[in-house]
């Protein structure tokens, strides 16, 4: 995909990955870029500084998001590039309360099942379209300190890989972003303080991510991941499943300390 003359939605685009996305794809020539947040006096900020247009948007809602792709395709005629981009993390393992294991379902992998629910007819019916779904590298690996984030982002990777099999002859196309740690709000109040001081030595800012996903999406990749190092360590899991439990418990351990 060219970005130039694109129709392009971003949710979580008030700050972080988001924002950085919303701003490259408008330095892209995106025909328009559309800022969807649940922070509506952030999403109109961005939207002001790029010329956009901004949707206050919670994405846990589905009639959020129909509302959502019905405004843009109503300025616009089209959405060429849905990016899927909000996410939560909570602290926790199995006794996470039930509530908060439902909002994380609801941010990190019932928003991506609802975008494609509602922009997916349109784009097949075109006979063409994109589909962007931020999960992270806890989706191809796990995420030390929180379960539901680990989960929640597994369920992400295997929906956007289901889509991309599925509707790829009808002229849909589908990325998946798995970042490890991005210097945003999520990684500086990362709720287990170890890993997120881990994360933080290799961290990219959140500019270099979207960098990277101009790239992807050019080439129709389907898994995007900023910090290569990922292939090596998701290649290692296949090949070797014990061995890198037992480095994931090492690991683990050694961040307990920190």
């Amino acid at each position: 995909m060219q970005l130039a003359d694109q129709v392009v939605v971003v949710t979580g685009a008030a700050r972080g990955i988001g924002r950085a996305l919303a701003e490259r794809f408008a330095e892209e020539g995106a025909r328009a870029v559309v800022i969807a947040d649940l922070d509506a006096e952030g999403a109109t900020t961005v939207a002001n500084e790029i010329g956009g247009v901004a949707v206050p948007t919670n994405v846990a809602k589905e009639s959020d998001i129909i509302r959502l792709v019905q405004h843009a395709e109503r300025m616009f005629g089209r959405i060429d590039l849905f990016c899927s981009n909000a996410g939560i993390i909570v602290q926790g393992g199995a006794e996470v309360p039930d509530h908060d294991w439902q909002r994380t379902w609801e941010v990190n992998v019932g928003a991506h099942i609802y975008a494609a629910r509602a922009v997916l007819p349109g784009m097949i019916a075109r006979g063409g379209g994109y589909l962007l779904q931020t999960a992270s590298a806890a989706g191809l690996l796990t995420q030390i300190g929180s379960a539901p984030y680990s989960v929640t982002k597994h369920a992400a990777v295997a929906f956007a890989e289901w889509l991309a099999i599925a509707h790829y002859d009808q002229g849909i196309r589908v990325s998946v972003l798995c970042p490890q740690g991005v210097r945003t709000n999520m990684l500086a109040t990362a709720p287990h303080p170890g890993i997120g001081a881990l994360l933080r030595e290799t961290a990219l800012e959140p500019n270099q991510v979207a960098e990277a996903v101009v790239k992807a999406l050019a080439e129709e990749r389907f898994l995007i991941l900023p910090h290569p190092e990922v292939a090596n360590y998701f290649e290692r899991k296949a090949t070797d499943y014990e061995r890198w439990l037992r480095g994931m418990r090492r690991l683990q351990a050694a961040s307990s300390s920190l």
